[in-house]
């Protein structure tokens, strides 16, 4: 047993096999079976190679990281020596301290679970606020690949937009973007107010005025920040907004909640399936992965 194979869930099929073939390596599909009551049984093919990589999108956790976690014992007890998760959206890393007296830490959570059954992990774009280093809180090597440069370009088009971030928090970033496309970096003060309710504020109104702005995010769910962010923009005199967001976790009407604010166009990468979807984000995952090829 030697090698490397790409495993992962039926409904994965798409982006693991274009991650497969970035990386030249075979890929194989669970057997996923669910009992009457709800319990999930999955059922890893004979042949994996001695390093998995296991590919799993991970929106809508509650219902994919059980399933997960039993595939990666099956892959285990199958002879995989080695194995790794591509899981380039990563849930429950925003609840990093204990804002109220009896809330959890889902951070710590989360690692201890998922580093205890992979040996490194690999994810774009990470939520993070306070948290500096992730192998400490996954007690492993974890790759956190910034793609927010690749999805400007994909946007700006040879152009030179304002790149504009939604909070303090998206400044590296949102710098690193703006340097690729040749542009300009500002970004938004915010206030959460609630999960549907933010309030914004636009430092220098004036050097939106006239602009083409390139809005990005690392994650949009309801598009209450985004939507906010495009009526101030336009407002301000903005020429265009064009939006990118990196893991479109869209619940509900938000496409046209932001198509109705005024975006002019909006794109996302292929973390979560959407027609949205501009960015393939294999190539960058698969030169992450070179290494394990070449174990």
């Amino acid at each position: 047993m030697s090698g490397l194979s790409v495993l992962a869930f039926p409904e994965d099929r798409a982006a693991a096999q274009r991650l497969a073939d970035a990386l030249s390596a075979p890929l194989a599909v669970l057997d996923v079976h669910v009992f009457p009551d709800g319990e999930t049984l999955p059922t890893v093919p004979a042949g994996l190679a001695s390093t998995v990589i296991l590919y799993r999108r991970l929106d809508h956790p509650d219902r994919r990281l059980i399933p997960l976690l039993l595939a990666a014992d099956a892959a285990r007890r199958a002879g995989a020596r080695r194995l790794v998760l591509v899981a380039p959206y990563l849930p429950y890393l925003r609840q990093d301290t204990v804002f109220a007296p009896g809330q959890p830490v889902s951070r710590d959570a989360i690692g201890q679970v998922l580093g205890g059954a992979f040996d490194r992990i690999v994810t774009v774009n990470a939520h993070l606020h306070r948290t500096r280093d992730l192998a400490e809180v996954f007690g492993h090597p974890v790759d956190n690949l910034d793609v927010a440069s690749p999805l400007a370009r994909r946007l700006a088009g040879g152009a030179a937009p304002l790149v504009v971030g939604p909070d303090i928090e998206s400044a590296p970033w949102v710098q690193s973007a703006a340097r690729a496309v040749g542009g300009e970096a500002m970004t938004f003060l915010k206030t959460r107010e609630g999960d549907r309710e933010v309030t914004l504020t636009l430092a220098e109104p004036e050097r939106v005025r006239g602009c083409r702005v390139l809005l990005l995010d690392d994650i949009c769910s309801t598009g209450a920040t985004l939507e906010a962010a495009i009526r101030q923009l336009l407002a301000a005199g903005a020429a265009r907004v064009d939006v990118g967001v990196i893991h479109a976790l869209f619940t509900g009407p938000t496409l046209d909640r932001l198509a109705a604010a005024g975006a002019a166009r909006i794109a996302s990468s292929d973390s979560i399936p959407h027609p949205t979807n501009a960015l393939e984000l294999a190539p960058s995952l698969a030169l992450a992965l070179q290494d394990e090829a070449a174990r």
